[in-house]
């Protein structure tokens, strides 16, 4: 299951794929900045996190009459593109920002979930390598993440994924999406007593009422496999009473405990 928003979880609770902070030195290709087109980039930022897509396109739009080649702005217009599943405007986007700023990394990162996303997977990889290979980049853990989400769910290759996870861990200890890939490649090697550890990191992370439909699943097949029945209930019942529409609660609802949902 596509998770709504590109990697919006990185934004909002340290997931894969993000608006960046259109201060970071990283971003620019050019020596000079542009007040005016970097405060509203900004607040497109904020409003594409809110789900306010027009909005954000207008603060978008006001910072690129200001400067036409803010290359932070064409990187946020991509993301909002691509959450309105208007690839090619996204795609072109991206690649304008990286044309202006070939060094900036929240750019590859975020063009790479959208390759990965659309399963183009050797692309997607070769953009997330380019954002690790920047030595500014200030949170290279955000693209190991994705790097590996990738890994597992488009590749089905859970050795190269882990490996990713677990560099993203070293650098952010409590990086949780890296938290939660982890969690769910034990879970997809048959090691469940890892799994369940791993999650439960996640859980004290996020908090227990922030988890999402995807860990709150991942719980219950844990706990499934493990023989805590009461454990698989709590998730359950978070599960249905948090998220009653998700696929993941239908697929409870049924009893189909072999789909595995997606972390992307």
């Amino acid at each position: 299951m596509k998770q709504p928003g590109l990697f919006l979880l990185l934004l909002l609770a340290g997931c894969a794929t993000s608006p960046m902070n259109s201060s970071s030195p990283e971003a620019f290709g050019r020596g000079d900045d542009n007040p005016s087109a970097r405060l509203h980039t900004e607040l497109g930022s904020r409003y594409y996190a809110r789900g306010q897509y027009a909005i954000a396109m207008q603060e978008l739009r006001i910072a690129l009459a200001s400067d036409s080649a803010y290359a932070p702005a064409y990187n946020i217009l991509g993301l909002v593109h691509a959450e309105l599943r208007e690839d090619g405007q996204a795609e072109g986007h991206f690649k304008r920002s990286l044309d202006l700023s070939p060094n900036y990394s929240e750019a590859h990162n975020n063009y790479g979930v959208f390759l990965c996303q659309r399963a183009r997977v050797p692309e997607a990889m070769s953009h997330f390598e380019s954002a690790l290979s920047n030595p500014l980049y200030a949170t290279p853990d955000k693209a190991l993440a994705n790097a590996g989400n990738c890994a597992l769910e488009k590749s089905s290759d859970p050795t190269r994924a882990e490996t990713y996870f677990v560099r993203a861990l070293k650098r952010a200890p409590g990086q949780t999406t890296a938290l939660l890939g982890m969690a769910e490649t034990h879970f997809r090697q048959g090691r469940w007593l890892a799994a369940r550890s791993v999650l439960r990191q996640y859980s004290a992370q996020v908090g227990d009422a922030a988890m999402g439909p995807q860990a709150l699943w991942l719980g219950v097949r844990a706990e499934r496999k493990l023989g805590d029945r009461e454990a698989e209930a709590n998730y359950g019942a978070q599960l249905r009473r948090e998220h009653p529409e998700s696929m993941q609660a239908q697929w409870l609802i049924s009893g189909d405990y072999e789909q595995a949902g997606s972390l992307l």
